[in-house]
Order: C-alpha cells, then sequence, then structure tokens
C-alpha cells in the first residue's frame, strides 16, 4: 500500500514540474496550502482537513454550493415534528459507495445503517470506532450534541427518526456541516475484521462525487470521478491536490498553469492577478473572524481589567494597514457584519498604551511582565500574515512593560496544544459553517472551554450562556437578535478574546476554470467546476 501511494505521488508531482502541457485537459488541479490530519471530518476542526475529506463523501442535508441555503443530501426529504423535537430522515435509494484502494468492495447501497454508524461513532462509547484515531469529537462535543440527542433510531432501511431533547432551530443547518458525514458501516466492518480499523480515517470510502486514489503528505492528494455518483458525473476525470505550503509558490504555479485554483493569495499579489488576462480574481467579504484569545486559568488574564488593558495595548488600524493592506476591516465584534444579529452600538476599544499601563497597575500586575504569544503558523484567509502580527503585537506590549515570547509549531500541534489550554495568549480565528450567529456564539460558549474544546480562552459566563441556550430554542428571528446582541456586549465587557479583523476572502483560478463559486463557509468544492 504504501509503495502504491508514494509512486502515484511521485508520478503526480512528475507532472507538475512538466507544467501545464503534461497535464490532461481532463484534470483539475488545486493548490492547497497543507496536509490534511486524516480523512474522517468528524475528527478535525481545521478546514484544510475538511477541503481534503469534503471530495469523498456526502451529508444528511448539505450546503447548496456557494450558499448558505440547505438542501437535500443523502436524505433527499425530511420531516420536523410540531414540536421541533423529532426529525424523521427518509433517505435517497440507490446511492452507491466508493470501492477502497485497500480492497474493500461495497456489497450493498447506503442506508439506515451509515447513518446511524456516522452518529454512534462520535456519541456512543460502545461503539467500536469510538476511541479508534484518539476519539476527539470536538466539533460533536463543543456544539452540545451528546446533550441534544435523545435518540437516533432505524425505522426501516430508508427512514431514521432523531429524536432531541430540546428544539434547536439550528439543527438542519449543524446537520450540513463537515462533522456529521455519512461513513459506511460495512466498510468500518471490513477493516474491524481485517485487524486494521485506523485505515478507516486514513483510506476514505464514501458516496461523494469522487474517489480516494493516493496520498503523500505534504505532496499530493489524488482522486477520481466516481462514475456512479447519485449526483452525476464530475466534469473532469481526475482531481489533483497539489500542496504547497507557499501562497508565493502556488501564485507561481498558477501563472504557469501548473494548478488551476489556489489557495489564499498574498495580499500583495493581489493587484497583478487582477490585471493578468490569463488569471480570474474573484472576491468577497468574509464569514470570518481572525481573534487573540486570552487563557484565563493562566494569571493574570483571569482579571477581565488585564485583559481590557491588553486590548488597549494594540494598535489595531497599523495591523489592518500593514498585513490585510487593504482586504480587511477591523473586528469589535466576535460575528462579522455581514450575519444578521451583529450589534453595531458596541464600541471597539482605542488604541491607548497609556491607559493601558495605569489598568495594569490598578490590576496590581508588576512590570516588567513575561507572557507567550502564540501565533499562527498557517496562513488562513482571516489571518494573512500571523507571525507578522504576532511581531507587531509584540512591539506594542513591550511600550506597556510586557515581554511577550513568540511560540508557534505546526499546524496541528498547534492547534491541539491551544485547545487543551497550554497558552497564555495565542491567535487563532473563524470562518462560519453554517451562517447561523450561533455558529461563532458556541467558540466563547461554556461547552467548548472543556480541555481540548475549541473555547481557547477557557471563558465560561453564565449570563453569556443562557442566552446562548435560549436562542437555540427560539423561532422568532427578533427575539434571537436582541439575545445575540447582549451577548455581544457581554463578551466585548469580559474580552476573553481580543477581536482582531474580518477580511475579504479573495479566490483566483486561471481563466479556463467556469463556475467556480467562493463559499461562504472558506471551504473550496469542486463537483459542478468545469475546464474549458
Amino acid at each position: 500500500m504504501k509503495r502504491t501511494l508514494t509512486t502515484g505521488a511521485a508520478t503526480l508531482v512528475a507532472m507538475l514540474a512538466l507544467g501545464a502541457s503534461a497535464l490532461q485537459a481532463k484534470t483539475l488541479v488545486y493548490c492547497s496550502e497543507g496536509s490534511p490530519e486524516n480523512f474522517t471530518p468528524a475528527l478535525n476542526t481545521t478546514g484544510t482537513s475538511f477541503d481534503a475529506a469534503r471530495p469523498v463523501f456526502n451529508q444528511l442535508v448539505e450546503f447548496e454550493r456557494g450558499s448558505t441555503n440547505v438542501v437535500p443530501g443523502l436524505a433527499e426529504k425530511w420531516d420536523i415534528s410540531a414540536d421541533g423535537l423529532t426529525v424523521t430522515f427518509h433517505l435517497r435509494k440507490g446511492v452507491k459507495f466508493h470501492s477502497g484502494v485497500n480492497g474493500f468492495k461495497p456489497t450493498r447501497d447506503f442506508n439506515a445503517d451509515d447513518v446511524l454508524f456516522s452518529f454512534n461513532r462520535q456519541w456512543k462509547d460502545d461503539n467500536p470506532y469510538h476511541k479508534v484515531s484518539g476519539g476527539a469529537y470536538d466539533y460533536f462535543s463543543d456544539m452540545d450534541m451528546p446533550k441534544l440527542l435523545k435518540s437516533v433510531e432505524k425505522v426501516d432501511d430508508y427512514t431514521v427518526k432523531m429524536v432531541m431533547t430540546e428544539p434547536n432551530v439550528t439543527i438542519m443547518a449543524n446537520l450540513a456541516m463537515d462533522f456529521m458525514t455519512i461513513q459506511s458501516a460495512e466498510y468500518a466492518d471490513y477493516l474491524l475484521k481485517k485487524g486494521t480499523p485506523e485505515q478507516f480515517d486514513q483510506i476514505p470510502v464514501g458516496t461523494g462525487p469522487y474517489s480516494f486514489v493516493a496520498y503523500q503528505k505534504d505532496a499530493v492528494i489524488r482522486y477520481k470521478a466516481f462514475p456512479a455518483y447519485w449526483g452525476g458525473k464530475s466534469k473532469f476525470e481526475d482531481l489533483v491536490y497539489a500542496i504547497t505550503g507557499d501562497a508565493t509558490s502556488r501564485y507561481a504555479k498558477l501563472k504557469k498553469g501548473e494548478c488551476n485554483v489556489m489557495f489564499g493569495p498574498n495580499p500583495a499579489d493581489l493587484e497583478a492577478i487582477g490585471k493578468d488576462p490569463s488569471l480570474k480574481l474573484m472576491h468577497q467579504p468574509g464569514l470570518n473572524i481572525a481573534y487573540w484569545a486570552f487563557n484565563l486559568e493562566k494569571p493574570p488574564f483571569d482579571k477581565k481589567e488585564v485583559r481590557q488593558a491588553f486590548a488597549m495595548a494594540i494598535d489595531k488600524a497599523a495591523i489592518l494597514k500593514d498585513v490585510y493592506q487593504g482586504a480587511g476591516q477591523a473586528a469589535k465584534n466576535l460575528i462579522p457584519p455581514t450575519i444578521w444579529s451583529y450589534n453595531d452600538k458596541i464600541v471597539d476599544y482605542p488604541y491607548d498604551p497609556e491607559k493601558a499601563k495605569k489598568m495594569l497597575e490598578a490590576a496590581g500586575v508588576k512590570t516588567p511582565l513575561d507572557i507567550d504569544l502564540w501565533y499562527m503558523p498557517k496562513q488562513r484567509p482571516y489571518n494573512p500574515n500571523g507571525k507578522r502580527i504576532g511581531e507587531m503585537m509584540q512591539a506594542d506590549l513591550a511600550k506597556i512593560g510586557v515581554n511577550a515570547k513568540l511560540v508557534t509549531y505546526e499546524w496541528g500541534e498547534y492547534r491541539k496544544r491551544m485547545q487543551q489550554g497550554e497558552h497564555m495568549t495565542g491567535q487563532l480565528g473563524w470562518t462560519g459553517d453554517n451562517g447561523d450567529p450561533d455558529n461563532f456564539f458556541f467558540l466563547i460558549g461554556c461547552a467548548a472551554a472543556r480541555p481540548g474544546g475549541q473555547n481557547l480562552s477557557k471563558w465560561c459566563n453564565k449570563e453569556f450562556d443562557d442566552r446562548l441556550n435560549a436562542a437555540k430554542k427560539l423561532t422568532d428571528k427578533a427575539a434571537r437578535t436582541k439575545l445575540y446582541e447582549e451577548m455581544q456586549q457581554i463578551a466585548h465587557d469580559e474580552m476573553p478574546t481580543y477581536y482582531i479583523a474580518h477580511s475579504v476572502v479573495f479566490e483566483a483560478t486561471t481563466k479556463n476554470v467556469t463556475d467556480y463559486k467562493i463559499s461562504p463557509f472558506g471551504r473550496h468544492e469542486f463537483f459542478g467546476v468545469g475546464l474549458e
């Protein structure tokens, strides 16, 4: 198996080195920015890993490409009970699974057993795959799915009934997210009998438009159009992810035609891309936030006055000008202004280092104070250059007597260590998954403040959390808006995280790419895209 993967990847790398002429017209190449942690979305929280798995899989319900609209996926329709507690899914018939490159051959179509397996792996301790690959289901836990679900039952082979403990107006959008991807129960059994269950997460088998062919870490991922895909045939035969960590290198490959779509152009390159007649440059306001989290479990960040002082020590305008170069706007709330319920009445903390010094002194903080400042090792649309932002913050903090040691790790390690709370302060960000404000606010909710959770400040505020939980049960948008506006004020006053920027998202493609759409969720989706 290892030899097969390496040979296939080496062949592709050689093709890429030859330039566009070596690539068949039926091949779409995406210059991605990093290697996935694995190919099971339930185990991941990063866009890099979600993007790598997405060609292979489907969910019960899905987002229409380029939109926030929820549309049928593996469930062709569903019914919601009058009390909002029960959702009955009517599953699509005749859906085929891929064969695996490890010898797996499906003997049946997709059915309710696959739905139950995909729920229960994340939910039930007695599921044989619950602990495979570490068994950390961060989305499932942080979004309170174990508390929300009462039962998920098979009515018959093509009907599944999900019963909840309380109404939740976000549930359909949540089920369209990557963590609720449906996987093959038959494939799981096959690998369990072979004694190789760990392959389940590394050699993916799904129902999606492309089947997995090969993967070489930090080099390439290959997929093949699945001819029996229930949604129809792809417009091209082969999909290739050419993993290219440096934005300048991705741009060079795009210009040479060695890739058709590139991740994350450098802000400094946008003007040149826009003027190049062989390329297309698209953009839209990002559904995102870049932030700097203060770990409340590590003094002096347990005092809100200290967190407020740090907020006033940072020259946000300088960061926007230097790093974002016109492709971002200053953030004062967790949610971007493009999302309903944005509270524009919030007044951001001013840049005032002198007042910040006085506040630290009043809070009993003696300077010089030594802290760590973790900076993102990977470029993201919401954070074009984490190191540069870290350096600018470091210089600002020095003016108030704070010595900030810059720290970073490999991307997967960085995220895991921060979720465990090793940092004192650290950068991260978020691109919304489903267009609902709840999908941002859960990030600083109590459920996500657990060890390993996505609440990096470990802040848990009852007033905030009560409103967060109440809003999920309301169908009245105005009533939800009121609660979310109040939550934004609470978060502003408590300052568990410092909000840096909301960015404009840019995507660049070669001219021959047709019908590529920017996802509001930062996804990269290729089914439906064509090559002229």
